[in-house]
């Protein structure tokens, strides 16, 4: 079995190490407050912003997964650029089989309703997509074997806003845009799967994936069906705006590739998500 560490290890990191926990990993969860690190985790208290001094030996594979406090470029430098360059100096004299960089989605600059995939082009345009496309070329420009993670909108425990909306009557949605989402469950699933993966056929995985469900979904229809299982209001409608960061999502994600890897969702569309928690 192999040592683990997670560096940025917030709720997915905590779910991510619990499973490699339990497939007999060691695992270690790097972040500024430990506290809230579940049993299975060795704590390792640090700031990614400043230089690493505290890792444990024979480090086999590393899962950045920092992210940005605020929305500001500074912010999002520091967690996506910096503290990844501190990290992989700390990292130097490990034996590092594979680093998986968290990214996101949002990378993906088409806003038309396209279909999109890892072969689509990315825009740099806004500071945030800028600060993470700069992250993941320092993981792949690393002599440490990356692979980079592109999640879309993540919901799950704990992310429950759009349900709050709903239920509060406040929740206004965008005719025609496209929305792309993932269970919280099925990141650290998916991750856990790339790990397992590489370790049976270290060839077979790529250096870019995807995360998002099978069903790329209008955003008013979900909205819509939250509504109904709710019995909460319909939501108000908008037309979409250029300035808008929901139109800026508007795009059709595909999954196959880490579907063609073997992985099975657990919740492969939104209805099985959200009903999870709504029947609770």
């Amino acid at each position: 079995m192999a040592n683990v560490l997670i560096a940025g290890c917030g709720d997915i990191g905590c779910l991510l190490g619990t499973q490699l926990s339990q497939q007999g990993h060691q695992v270690f969860g790097l972040r500024r407050n430990v506290d809230a690190l579940p049993d299975c985790i060795q704590p390792i208290e640090e700031n990614l912003t400043t230089p690493i001094d505290n890792l444990p030996p024979n480090i086999d594979y590393v899962f950045y997964m920092a992210s940005a406090g605020k929305y500001k470029d500074s912010a999002y430098y520091q967690a996506y650029v910096l503290g990844l360059k501190n990290l992989i100096e700390a990292l130097k004299e490990h034996p590092v089989k594979k680093l998986f960089f968290i990214s996101s989605s949002s990378v993906f600059g088409q806003s038309e309703g396209e279909k999109v995939d890892e072969s689509s082009p990315t825009d740099d345009s806004i500071f945030s997509t800028k600060r993470l496309l700069e992250g993941e070329e320092v993981a792949l420009n690393s002599n440490l074997n990356a692979t980079v993670v592109r999640f879309g909108g993540i919901y799950g425990p704990g992310r429950t806003h759009l349900i709050d909306l709903i239920q509060e009557g406040k929740a206004h949605c965008m005719e025609g845009v496209w929305s792309n989402r993932i269970h919280s469950e099925d990141c650290a699933g998916m991750l856990s799967h790339l790990l397992t993966c590489h370790e049976k056929e270290p060839c077979s995985v790529d250096s870019l994936y995807v995360g998002v469900d099978n069903e790329p979904t209008l955003s008013c229809e979900i909205y819509d069906w939250l509504a109904e299982q709710l019995s909460a209001p319909e939501p108000d409608r908008k037309e979409p705006s250029e300035a808008s960061r929901l139109m800026r999502s508007n795009k059709q994600i595909s999954n196959a590739k880490i579907r063609a890897l073997g992985y099975e969702f657990k919740y492969p569309t939104y209805k099985e998500g959200f009903l999870v928690y709504l029947t609770n």
